[in-house]
């Protein structure tokens, strides 16, 4: 039996699910509040496409990291979307971070990473990326970059294909029981239906549409922003790929790296801090009422951690160029002001104000992945 299904949210886990109900021969509608797809999250990263290098074998997230690599790279290639194997390397700055590279590469090798290397000697690591210092690393030549905005507009197309309904600037008000029937009546300022199931991907206002159904406040979301600095077009040749550094464990990040994207601009980044509101991609500028649902609420956290690091972020590997002022990222002269892409994150806080999760609704890809 056909069923007609909302899905709310336009970003890429919203589209990707309208994608398989709709080739299942459900009459589906995706309801997007802004006025294009893949606004916020999905648009607002660094564009990597992990192979599974940190991921505890046989976990749910190993798995479908790498199930997920190889269907998004058919996928580009059927549609002609830009899929670039770049490759990524791991590198350990000094002898301290040998131990936590080893971990890393033996969890890439249990995962099935293909065609990755251990590097050993500075010599070896800038045979990969000639301005990398480092002791060691690991090479994943398979990571890739991919536009995961392009990728969101050739799912709607397959929506739209396959019968659905994509509607922009159609922001969820209500969610309430329809009648004597097992439906749900969904109001958006431009709609008023009744559909059988709804299919909730709101990202970072999960929590908000959650409430309009009654559900407990908590966890609510709590939006982190990552910025992003720009290499000057003339300082571009000094990446390569991607250069990551071995992640500090006391954060739930993969650290400040390099990423070559798609199109061959170099980022360098992200840093973490809290936004002051939950979209909040241009910078400093903030409404009162998104900022306020963060500040004021029973889950609200303290704005700095115990250890007194929000915004605390590190090296992706010091560049061996002169380029360079202390061999960190943000101090290097080379970089343009961090205005791409800004991506406010989440974690999620109960009533208490302790963070529960990391990035509840992501990758990744698409962190979105980072």
């Amino acid at each position: 039996m056909t069923r007609s299904i909302a899905v709310v949210g336009g970003g890429i886990v919203g589209v990707a699910v309208a994608r398989a109900l709709a080739r299942r021969g459900d009459e589906v509608t995706v309801l997007e509040k802004e006025h294009r797809l893949a606004r916020h999250q999905t648009g607002h990263n660094s564009g990597v496409v992990h192979a599974g290098l940190y991921y505890a074998p046989g976990s749910l997230k190993a798995t479908l990291c790498a199930a997920g690599r190889v269907a998004l790279h058919d996928y580009c290639l059927e549609k002609d979307l830009p899929y670039r194997e770049l490759g990524k390397l791991v590198v350990a700055v000094d002898e301290s971070e040998l131990p936590a590279l080893a971990e890393i590469e033996r969890r890439a090798r249990a995962n099935g990473v293909p065609d990755l290397r251990r590097l050993d000697g500075a010599a070896a690591l800038r045979e990969i990326e000639p301005h990398v210092a480092g002791v060691a690393a690991v090479h994943s030549p398979r990571t890739a970059v991919v536009d995961y905005a392009a990728v969101t507009e050739a799912m709607a197309q397959d929506v739209r294909a396959a019968g659905g309904r994509v509607l922009l600037g159609h922001e969820v008000t209500g969610l309430t029981p329809a009648g004597l029937a097992d439906r749900v009546r969904v109001v958006t300022p431009g709609l008023d239906e009744a559909f059988d199931r709804v299919v909730v991907c709101a990202g970072l206002q999960s929590d908000v549409v959650a409430r309009l159904v009654g559900a407990d406040p908590s966890p609510r979301i709590l939006p982190f922003r990552g910025e992003y600095w720009t290499l000057a077009p003339d300082r571009a040749s000094l990446v390569r790929g991607m250069v990551y550094p071995v992640p500090d464990p006391r954060f739930p990040f993969l650290g400040v790296h390099f990423t070559r994207g798609v199109y061959d601009a170099v980022h360098v980044g992200p840093n973490a801090v809290p936004a002051l509101r939950r979209e909040g991609t241009a910078g400093r500028r903030s409404r009162c009422g998104t900022r306020g649902s963060r500040c004021g609420g029973p889950g609200r956290v303290p704005s700095r951690g115990s250890t007194g690091a929000w915004g605390s972020t590190r090296s992706a590997a010091r560049c061996s160029s002169p380029c360079t002022t202390g061999g960190r990222a943000g101090s290097c002269p080379s970089c343009d002001r961090p205005t791409w892409p800004r991506a406010p994150r989440q974690e999620s806080a109960p009533r208490r104000g302790r963070a529960t999760g990391r990035w509840s609704t992501t990758s990744p890809s698409t962190r979105s992945a980072p």
